[in-house]
């Protein structure tokens, strides 16, 4: 929210609203003033919020303070409550009391949502069990660009204090423009018309991470600061809004990545560690933001509203390690020229490999640098027309574009090129996390010895050797969307059919995907840095990149490192030579979005039976228009071609919804939701790029499948949203106004048009059989080998998700008063599922599933005191992780449970009346993010461990 520290006010029952159209009512949830249902929804224009502190002192007619730990339990009940669809909630005096790196902290809280952290930070939501491909998030009910790869939003880009509170709805509604198959989180922006007087609040916070630095060129420490301005003119008919934030947030990162395990895990062939790569990495994420809103009503036929946010960050990474090659380059007897490991001194437990000697190993080095830059802008402009005694006509037009660059640097040291140079003995031994520590025989930091090189000899480019002693990989992302949506809605008299709502809406996406990539290579002699051309192989360190502080790995038993500047290195050292592999070409490209869509809905206000009942009936028309634009390159006897392509796809899809809610006994609800929805495919699935190779060494070799002459690899421009049928139900009680609630939901979706990312199919590619000889030509043609392989992604998969889970707010005060103060806010979730691709029966495991998950608060709140304790758990999912050249991949992580406190006083009265103080602590129970294969919790890949982060604050309100 744009209050800083998490204030709210909010005017006393009785007081005139400043907005009076901007109230509506539960069975009308799209407000004039904003483009989607708004979870928001109060009845009651004089009660704009239900205020949960002491009013016994207050006198009539005066404004109250609403703020807290309480008050926003008791907004996100209300909200709930109001919704005739099924909403969770965190309201702004919620999302400002916690360490927010980003909003997607305090969304982890709410039932049936999880987060994966990454570089410390909470980051990819998943919903019900469905990780970020199959939601959406709405700015004011837009839809958003993103600064990542593909559509999942990174919330690293929004700053927490500029939300009045955030909705994530969980079933459907005509109106939900761009809704996703999980959920939609949908950002709302204060109002400042609803204000009652002027707001100017300051917000400072430090932030030292539990870890100190472990690279010397970053600091534990940060800072994190806001500023708010609300204030109304003109009688009270044109509001504004303005907000800005800077932070600067540290992490550290002990970091141990193995290979992976060679034997079956017997006492005679036991798990044997494959390689590893530990790395201690540091991170400074800084971001700049600021938001304005513009809000003019001079009279209750119009309202205008403007909205403009904007973001900067810059995230810079050191990352420093040695990667061990030990059981993966087991010497092979057969080959006297392998040069392998050795491996003596074995001791196994259990069917592992728990300590042993490796010899004749040849580490790699590394001094990396990584640094990402991205801006964030998005504009809104809504205007409302009243042009009947109940109809409405509403205009919103927005534009919301995202770019980013990267620049990923990684140096290589080593004793000699391709295992030239001295080898090292390692001792091994395996930790009680699974983990292995190292003890090293060479001094790695002595520069008569390790050279910039590439020591294992992986450098080539495709058709030759090259010496690798670096890469630089420099993607770049522009992401644009364009909307423009008008829409009609009016009301009936004395009819269970309360009102009726037409519209329609335009978007423009265009997502480009920039790369490129360099080998580098010690300066000197040869071109393109390959062996044949004579390039030098190695070449000696340079004292000006030494830092002179040589850093351990002491976590994992390694003394010290060779501890270099990488930028030092990559202006002053290093040649670079582009990387023209076919992979590396085809993966420019842009994939365009036009969208079409139509919908109408009835709005339900009446009675069944003497029973209150509400809710909605829709349907949208969908409309889509897909193209791309890329390269299909191929490589055939060390020649690389390349030819443009472009391809596209039109179709229609039909979405109905139906949602009702009755209210059975008093504050008790029965609410149900029906509904077909989709959500695209992510972007990069949507390329027209194809790698095609051309091998004419297999010409006549059979078997034919597994010798193709022709193959290609790539995406599919014809590829169709996923499509679920979903049937929801929820149960929920409220007990009077302050925040108390239980809630028991169910939810089953069936999926179809799931996409299935790599079928591979035969295709005739019988249009470059001139790539052969004639002889290879008709050889070819005769053995039907002109029919070679596609592999890209379909919509073959189908399957089903069928999930519960269950929320209790309880305020204390509710089982006696003498507990007045203290609550708890608990949920959990269950979620099962099965999903089979039409090429393989065996069910694969969802993104972002955890079968449990669950979360528990404990607070209190009085006299100005106010504590809260947070710990939330989620049971093992398929993790989405950074793989090789920082490729997404994708592994099995362990469970985790993650512990938050704070503790703060606010001053009511006297000299610093106004003025917050805060103590928060995150990650307490100081839990590492863990990935491990193949079922077996003991085989570790990943190990992270980020520390603990603690914060001290202040808030000032004027």
């Amino acid at each position: 929210m744009l209050l800083a520290g998490g204030n709210a006010w909010a005017q006393q029952a009785g007081t005139a609203t400043a907005n009076p159209t901007g109230a509506i009512t539960e069975t009308q949830p799209a407000p004039p003033a904003d483009p989607t249902p708004d979870a928001n929804a109060n009845p009651d224009p004089t009660a704009e919020a239900t205020p949960t502190s002491d009013a016994s002192d207050v006198g009539e007619g005066t404004d109250i303070v609403v703020t807290g730990i309480r008050a926003g339990l008791a907004k996100s009940a209300d909200i709930k409550r109001r919704s005739t669809l099924i909403v969770d909630s965190v309201s702004a005096e919620d999302v400002g009391k916690l360490p927010d790196v980003s909003i997607a902290d305090s969304l982890a809280r709410i039932p049936g949502v999880t987060a994966q952290r990454l570089e410390g930070r909470d980051q990819r939501l998943s919903i019900r069990g469905l990780g970020p491909d199959f939601s959406t998030t709405l700015l004011n009910g837009r839809e958003q660009v993103t600064v990542g790869d593909n559509r999942g939003v990174e919330y690293d880009q929004y700053p927490s204090e500029f939300f009045r509170n955030v909705n994530v709805y969980k079933s459907a509604d005509a109106s939900l423009i761009a809704a996703g198959i999980s959920g939609t989180v949908d950002l709302r922006m204060l109002r400042p018309l609803d204000q009652s007087q002027r707001v100017f609040a300051i917000n400072a916070r430090g932030q030292m991470n539990g870890i100190d630095n472990l690279n010397p060129e970053m600091s534990r420490y940060g800072y994190r600061a806001s500023a708010t301005y609300v204030d109304k003119f003109a009688d009270d008919t044109f509001g504004v809004a303005l907000g800005v934030s800077a932070t600067q947030t540290p992490s550290q990162n002990e970091r141990y990545n193995a290979w992976g395990y060679n034997g079956t895990g017997t006492a005679t062939d036991p798990y044997r560690l494959s390689g590893a790569k530990p790395y201690v990495q540091s991170n400074e994420l800084k971001r700049y933001g600021a938001v304005a809103t513009l809000e003019w009503q001079p009279s209750d036929n119009f309202h205008s509203t403007f909205d403009a946010l904007y973001s900067h960050f810059e995230e810079t990474q050191y990352l420093r390690g040695i990667e061990f090659p030990l059981d993966g380059q087991r010497d092979d007897p057969t080959n006297p020229t392998d040069n392998g490991t050795q491996l003596s001194g074995v001791t196994v437990a259990n069917g592992f490999l728990t300590a042993g000697t490796f010899s004749n190993v040849f580490a790699v080095q590394r001094n990396d640098y990584n640094q990402r830059k991205a801006d964030n802008l998005s504009l809104g402009w809504n205007n409302d027309f009243k042009i009947g005694e109940t109809t409405h006509f509403n205009v919103d037009a927005s534009w919301s574009r995202a770019t980013r660059t990267d620049f990923l640097l990684e140096t290589n040291t080593g004793t000699g090129f391709q295992k030239s140079g001295r080898p090292d003995t390692v001792g091994v031994s395996q930790n009680g996390d699974g983990t292995y520590s190292f003890s090293p025989t060479l001094d790695y930091t002595d520069t008569s010895i390790f050279k910039l090189t590439d020591p294992q000899g992986w450098g080539n480019n495709g058709t030759q050797q090259v010496v690798q002693s670096g890469f630089l990989n420099r993607p770049k992302f522009k992401d644009d969307l364009k909307s423009l949506r008008a829409s009609l809605n009016g009301e009936f008299e004395d009819s269970v059919i309360k009102g009726w709502e037409i519209g329609a809406n335009y978007s423009r996406r265009e997502k480009t995907s920039e790369y490129s990539s360099f080998f580098l290579c010690p300066k000197g002699t040869g071109t393109g840095c390959t062996v044949a051309s004579g390039t030098p192989r190695s070449a000696d360190v340079p004292a000006e990149a030494q830092l002179g502080n040589n850093i351990p790995l002491s976590y994992l038993g390694i003394p010290a490192m060779l501890t270099l500047n990488p930028l030092y290195l990559y202006n002053n050292s290093l040649n670079a030579a582009f990387d023209g592999r076919p992979g590396s070409l085809v993966r420019d490209n842009t994939v365009t979005e036009n969208v079409y869509t139509g919908y109408a809905k009835l709005n339900i206000d009446g009675e069944v039976s003497g029973k209150a009942l509400k809710g909605a009936l829709g349907v949208q028309a969908v409309y889509t228009d897909q193209s791309s634009d890329g390269q299909i390159a191929g490589l055939t006897n060390g020649v690389v071609t390349i030819a443009p392509a472009n391809e596209g796809a039109k179709f229609w899809r039909v979405l109905p919804s139906a949602t009702f809610s009755v209210e059975l006994i008093e504050g008790g609800y029965v609410k149900l939701g029906a509904s077909r929805t989709m959500v695209r495919p992510r972007l990069d699935q949507e390329r027209v790029t194809q790698d095609v190779t051309v091998n004419p060494a297999n010409v006549g070799v059979l078997p034919i499948a597994l010798n193709p002459v022709f193959s290609s690899n790539g995406g599919n421009t014809s590829l169709r949203p996923y499509q679920s049928t979903n049937i929801d139900v929820s149960l929920e009680k409220y007990f009077g106004s302050g925040g108390g609630y239980v809630a028991l939901s169910g939810y089953f979706k069936k999926l179809d048009d799931f996409v299935n990312p790599a079928t591979t199919i035969a295709f005739d590619f019988s249009d470059l059989l001139g790539a052969l000889t004639p002889a290879q030509q008709a050889q070819a043609i005769a053995a039907g080998q002109q029919i070679g392989t596609v592999s890209r992604p379909d919509n073959s998969g189908r399957g089903e998700v069928l999930g519960v889970e269950a929320t209790l707010s309880l305020p204390f005060r509710m089982i006696t008063p003498a507990l007045d103060g203290f609550g708890a806010f608990v949920t959990g979730n269950y979620t099962d599922s099965t999903i089979r691709y039409a090429n393989n029966p065996s069910p694969i495991t969802l993104p972002g599933l955890s079968d449990w998950t669950g979360s528990g608060t404990i607070y209190f709140e009085k006299w100005g005191f106010q504590a809260r304790a947070n710990y939330r758990y989620r049971s093992s999912f398929l993790a989405e992780v950074a793989g090789l050249s920082a490729s997404p991949t994708f592994r099995t992580a362990k469970e985790e449970a993650i512990l938050d406190a704070q503790i703060g006083y606010e001053f009511k009265d006297g000299p610093l009346s106004g003025l917050s103080v805060m103590v928060q602590g995150k990650n307490l129970t100081d839990r590492p993010f863990v990935t491990y294969q193949n079922g077996d919790e003991r085989q570790v890949i990943d190990y992270q461990r980020y520390g603990r982060d603690y914060y001290v604050g202040v808030t000032y309100k004027f």
